[in-house]
């Protein structure tokens, strides 16, 4: 805290410090010197959060469930998930990258996409934060980087192109959930004011 009461907060691109902002809804804060949004409180933001969360996860569990790919070669047909391809790996040499597929894909992002809804729920409904919510919201905000199920896609995207001209491929449900899981967690992100949130965790402490 500063001598005259009032907090700091660092951009967390480029470090500058700058007096906590007093700031309105459907207003932006940005750094002044690299441009990256401090602050940008929506109306019904946590409301918007909450259920852009809680349908990333109904995609994510029929992502990893239904059928994905479908190829066909030479009058024979294969139909394959990603929890097929998961355990298509997990014996002998090839366990890690089962193991890393199975964490970077699935159980990282459900992961974030809980405690993001475990902070946010009681949150949106204006009720008191749950127990431990600024600790299950750091460790979203921790597993953020490790969340790689829009680089899957697009990686899968990618080889399909190269697998197209030797056998024909039709995509299942999967991929589509997929798709929408990409645009459906860019939504979430950019509508979480990560300063509101925290604010509203840290005067519940207080």
């Amino acid at each position: 805290m500063t001598a005259a009461g009032r907090a700091l907060i660092a951009c967390p691109q480029c470090d500058t410090l700058y007096f906590e902002p007093e700031i309105r809804e459907e207003q932006t804060a940005s750094c002044l010197r690299c441009g990256r949004v401090l602050a940008a409180p929506r109306t019904n933001a946590y409301l918007r959060t909450l259920s852009l969360s809680l349908t990333a996860v109904i995609l994510m569990i029929g992502a990893v469930f239904f059928p994905f790919i479908e190829l066909e070669a030479a009058g024979l047909r294969n139909r394959t998930s990603v929890l097929d391809a998961i355990l298509a790996f997990s014996s002998g040499l090839m366990l890690p990258l089962s193991l890393a597929v199975a964490l970077l894909i699935v159980l990282i992002p459900l992961t974030r996409l809980a405690a993001i809804v475990y902070t946010i729920y009681p949150l949106a409904r204006r009720r008191r934060p749950f127990a431990h919510a600024a600790t299950a919201f750091r460790l979203a905000e921790g597993l953020r980087p490790w969340s790689m199920a829009e680089i899957f896609i697009f990686g899968v995207s990618v080889a399909l192109v190269k697998v197209a001209g030797l056998a024909s491929v039709s995509f299942g449900p999967a991929f589509w959930a997929f798709a929408g899981l990409v645009v459906v967690m860019v939504l979430q992100d950019n509508s979480m004011c990560r300063y509101t949130i925290w604010k509203s965790l840290e005067q519940e402490r207080a």
